[in-house]
């Protein structure tokens, strides 16, 4: 049985811990409240901007974009958003994991498969496993998701336009609330129209006068969406981060409490059994005296 004072020593070192997750948990809680406000304020505007990009493709045709071009899936892209730091349970394994499901199921007809990586832990998970890695970004912030997201855009278009790539999808984490996310895998390029997001109200097609013409807009509001798919997808990845974070410290905080009650019991055990000890030792010696 451990000694008195090595107990005592595992004691005060779990309380420490303990101290340390519960704060982990509050920080991960108020960011993830300004996350979660973000996001509610993201997602109308990203279905409006796919019903506007669905309802230009059924007037003007698909022929209308070269971001509508379907082609065999020959070379994939797969944009893969992970976060920069771990402590958040299965977070960031459940996006490579799916990834590389993915690329052994459905992407088995692909004679190449190149990622994108946005996030630390997708950068060593992959690198250490030579994958065919073409850029890496660090995990988006509030601050920084917006401009990630239009550099991570860029470049996906420039490569199916210059027909280095014909398919791209994206892989991350969808919050669906604190306790909750979902892996997603959409596909970016090329874009399918008749599959975006329409809203729950589907009204009938109206007859529009654009200005300027449908091509035109469509030039403008494709590659818009491409990237506004990539920010809101970054978006949802911190919120359902945060929200991993506070509920991996929350199991942590506990488990500790757990741990100090039996730390506890163990040290009052040993304490007994030391102090019953002693006092066999005395009354032995009472004992011996007498005779």
């Amino acid at each position: 049985m451990a000694s008195l004072k090595t107990i005592r020593k595992r004691i005060v070192s779990v309380k420490n811990t303990r101290k340390i997750t519960r704060a982990m948990k509050l920080v991960a809680a108020a960011k993830l409240r300004r996350a979660q406000d973000t996001i509610i304020a993201a997602r109308p505007y990203t279905r409006a901007l796919a019903s506007v990009v669905a309802e230009l493709s059924g007037v003007a045709g698909k022929d209308a974009h070269p971001l509508f071009q379907e082609r065999e899936a020959k070379r994939v892209a797969i944009v893969v958003i992970t976060a920069d730091r771990g402590l958040a349970g299965a977070f960031n394994t459940n996006v490579v994991k799916q990834v590389e499901r993915f690329a052994a199921s459905d992407l088995t007809g692909a004679s190449e498969v190149t990622l994108r990586l946005i996030g630390r832990k997708a950068n060593q998970h992959f690198t250490r496993r030579n994958a065919n890695i073409a850029s890496y970004e660090p995990a988006p912030t509030s601050q920084t998701a917006l401009q990630t997201a239009r550099e991570a855009a860029n470049r996906v278009i420039d490569d199916f336009i210059a027909n280095k790539v014909d398919r791209v999808y994206l892989v991350y984490n969808e919050f669906k609330n604190a306790g909750s996310q979902v892996v997603r895998t959409m596909q970016l390029l090329p874009v399918q129209p008749d599959k975006v997001e329409k809203g729950s109200e589907k009204a009938e097609q109206a007859d529009y006068v654009y200005e300027p013409s449908k091509e035109v807009l469509l030039t403008r509001l494709v590659p818009l969406y491409v990237q506004i798919n990539i920010y809101r997808a970054a978006l949802e990845s911190i919120a359902a981060f945060f929200g991993a974070q506070m509920m991996a410290m929350e199991n942590a905080t506990k488990n500790a409490g757990d741990m100090i009650n039996r730390y506890t019991l163990q040290y009052n055990r040993a304490r007994q059994a030391s102090i019953t000890k002693e006092l066999a030792e005395i009354v032995g010696g009472a004992e011996a005296l007498k005779g």
